[in-house]
């Protein structure tokens, strides 16, 4: 091979190994927590995905909350260019930022509160303002999250986490009894073959004796 194509062979590669250097993990949206328990850290999870990933973004969140009591929303927090703010008094030196850091193109809004108490519990709504910048023009979007979160002495099992387990043990119940009926099978299938073969020796030693 001569030299040019070894070149022509390793160009590809090295921009392959650029590509996979310079790619970031992807962005995944899951349902927050909403089960908090009193003196304890809780984590208000909010992720919103790009949907255009390769465009470059900047973006800034606010969280709102909304007392069990209360009928309107009252600003809690916001994060703007890495710059947390708390607004909300029964929040202060409790909230802490959770969410994507060192960057302005923010997908994860998560904040973190410290020592819950029973007042927590309410509404909590998440608001991503994004800006995607594109090379002649910017495109505003906006995306909302809203869930409820209950406070509570200690952490309870969830009726999805009793059903996944009880599932896990019927699965593996059924494994065993599968298991079981197929050494059963097996057992019956080596016997009758074993049977078989000596009704055959047999055969044919009295075969033998007659001639």
């Amino acid at each position: 091979m001569s030299s040019v194509q070894e070149l022509q062979l390793l160009v590809p590669l090295a921009l392959l190994v650029l590509q996979a250097a310079l790619c970031r993990g992807a962005c995944v949206e899951v349902d927050p927590d909403t089960e908090a328990v009193a003196n304890e850290g809780f984590k208000l999870g909010c992720i919103s995905c790009k949907m255009r990933g390769e465009v470059p973004a900047r973006a800034t969140v606010d969280w709102y909350f909304m007392a069990s009591d209360e009928t309107e929303f009252t600003h809690l927090y916001s994060y703007e260019e890495q710059r947390p703010y708390t607004s909300d008094p029964r929040f202060f030196d409790r909230l802490h930022w959770n969410g994507s850091k060192y960057t302005e193109d923010l997908q994860d809004g998560s904040i973190y509160i410290l020592n819950v108490t029973f007042n927590d519990t309410g509404t909590y709504k998440c608001m991503f303002s994004r800006t995607l910048m594109y090379t002649n023009y910017e495109f505003q979007t906006n995306a909302t999250k809203i869930f409820n979160v209950t406070v509570v002495p200690k952490l309870t099992r969830g009726m999805a986490s009793i059903l996944s387990e009880v599932m896990m043990y019927v699965s593996i119940i059924g494994l065993q009894v599968w298991l079981v009926v197929e050494m059963i099978y097996c057992y019956r299938k080596i016997a009758a073959a074993g049977e078989e073969a000596l009704r055959e020796s047999a055969s044919r030693k009295s075969s033998k004796l007659h001639l």
